[in-house]
């Protein structure tokens, strides 16, 4: 399924190309910004604070600072040289944004009516097994041993509800714009490869959420847009409407996270449920700016680098790349380092384009 219309012939393409690298943009600087502090057992949203305070970096604006020396608390993760302010050359590997280029190449590959068990193959073929992590581990080995989905989802799988699924689901919504129903359709045969439940509707929500920012008015809109294709019922819609509520309630930033952070506590910092709060909290109070929007989300903590990847892919994708800062695309310099074989060293920028030429147009 290519376009029959090649890009950039009018101001409408050009506006879905814009778009479109800003998803790829924002999601590898959120990434990138939330990748020294992801371990939301010890960097809980008050260390978050207490490093940014010390290093005299709020309001948060731009990358995390370089740690103070000799202060264990502050300890950040071991790829921290590579992804702080001032140190950044091209972005780090990480699996969120692996995730995003195997997806492109999937759709490349066999098409939008890919089956789960393509997926799998792809797996197979290009991700190395020590760059994959929880359900995605799990999932597999499943395959290596010869099991075939669902049971390569649910075999000795105790991560079946945890985020892998929606960090996978981002270019799903970047060929469906403004098409948040097949975003969710296609997330979910992808998601079924390594999880159940609510880690499969938060795939389909966050493929929705990002195919509906392409129209939506604004980040409210897209919320509410993509609680549409999840059922009502499940624990991800009802801690998503949660967070809308207690935002239209009035309710400011940091309140709304500790009521949340109450009512999903048990669950651990990996689960999609609670990170699905974070996210949406961020998104809501960033009001579609896309710096204060990735700001919250990763100081929101729990999975930090998988949230405020999301929250930059829907960010950049409401207000395009060339609304995004200097401060987060100059210090990628159009590069992606990646695990996905074939791909390390590609552009972001070729893959914007790569991803366009996907999408349909009538």
């Amino acid at each position: 399924m290519t376009s029959t219309t090649p890009a950039g012939t009018g101001p409408s393409d050009v506006a879905l190309a814009d778009r479109v690298l800003g998803g790829w943009l924002g999601r590898i600087a959120g990434n990138m910004l939330g990748k020294p502090v992801e371990r939301g057992d010890h960097w809980t949203r008050d260390r978050i604070d207490r490093y940014l305070k010390r290093a005299d970096a709020l309001p948060l604006t731009d990358y995390l600072p370089e740690p103070p020396e000799d202060d264990g608390e502050f300890e950040l993760r071991p790829e921290w040289p590579r992804c702080v302010r001032g140190r950044i050359h091209g972005s780090c590997r990480d699996d969120d944004v692996d995730y995003a280029i195997l997806g492109l190449h999937l759709l490349e590959t066999h098409g939008f009516a890919f089956s789960t068990e393509q997926v799998g193959d792809l797996w197979l073929l290009r991700l190395p097994y020590l760059q994959t992590f929880t359900a995605e581990r799990v999932a597999y080995r499943n395959l290596a041993n010869g099991l075939r989905p669902p049971l390569t989802a649910t075999y000795e799988n105790p991560y079946q509800e945890w985020i892998g699924a929606l960090i996978r689901a981002d270019v799903f919504g970047w060929t469906s714009p403004g098409d948040p129903r097949r975003a969710a359709a296609l997330a979910r045969r992808d998601a079924v490869l390594s999880h159940t439940g609510n880690g499969v509707y938060g795939a389909m929500w966050a493929a929705a959420l990002i195919a509906a920012a392409f129209t939506a008015g604004s980040a409210r809109e897209a919320v509410d847009t993509a609680l549409t294709v999840v059922p009502a019922s499940s624990r991800l819609a009802r801690t998503v409407r949660r967070a809308t509520s207690l935002h239209e309630a009035g309710l400011g930033w940091e309140d709304t996270l500790t009521t949340l952070a109450e009512e999903t506590a048990g669950l651990g910092w990996i689960h999609v449920v609670p990170n699905a709060a974070v996210l949406t909290a961020g998104l809501l109070y960033g009001g579609g700016d896309f710096t204060r929007t990735i700001a919250l989300t990763v100081r929101g903590g729990l999975d930090t680098d998988s949230n405020g990847a999301t929250a930059g892919s829907v960010a950049g994708v409401l207000c395009g790349a060339t609304a995004i800062g200097p401060q987060w695309t100059d210090p990628l310099e159009d590069r992606v380092s990646s695990a996905v074989f074939g791909f390390d060293g590609v552009r972001v920028s070729e893959l914007a384009e790569r991803t366009v030429e996907l999408i349909e147009t009538p």
